[in-house]
């Protein structure tokens, strides 16, 4: 009878702490994006200068003429620490 009465006064179990998901605009989470940058605000000049080349160029001329630049992109963005899938799968 007693070990009921002290089972509905002792405190309820703690759940065990969830890992929060990857989140690389978290300046806590991802250090080398210490500003907290979204990828749509992320890296504006290789952006800028990826898609006025896209505006330049021809659509089959426009993917290899502007190959370099989009690979800048995807660098600068990789460098802020969000997980940009490549071509290769990786």
């Amino acid at each position: 009878m007693f070990e009921r009465l002290t089972a509905l006064w002792s405190p309820a179990p703690v759940p065990p702490l969830t890992k929060a998901p990857y989140d690389p605009t978290d300046p806590k989470q991802n250090p080398r994006n210490p500003q907290g940058l979204k990828p749509c605000c992320a890296c504006p000049q290789t952006k800028s200068a990826r898609d006025d080349c896209f505006l330049k160029f021809d659509g089959s001329d426009a993917n290899e003429k502007c190959k370099a630049l989009v690979q800048e992109h995807l660098s600068c963005m990789q460098n802020l620490g969000f997980n940009i899938p490549t071509a290769g799968g990786t």
